[in-house]
């Protein structure tokens, strides 16, 4: 059996929008320092400045509501 490689970039209809960029760049930066759990990684998107996409505060629900909304 031979092993499958996806390239991520093989997998999107579009090329990300800026945001989406930004978005991905302070979740990266959450897990680089060791957050793991879903409070931690709202506080993280908070405490960056980024706002959500509807340009309130980070929440878990609304956190969950955007990452479902980018994987449609």
């Amino acid at each position: 059996m031979t092993d499958r490689f996806l390239n991520p970039h093989q997998a999107r209809q579009r090329t990300p929008t800026t945001y989406e960029d930004l978005l991905g760049d302070a979740i990266e930066r959450a897990f680089a320092a060791g957050i793991h759990d879903l409070p931690g990684l709202v506080q993280a998107l908070n405490d960056s400045g980024l706002a959500s996409p509807t340009g309130e505060p980070w929440t878990e629900a609304n956190y969950r509501e955007a990452m479902a909304a980018l994987a449609a």
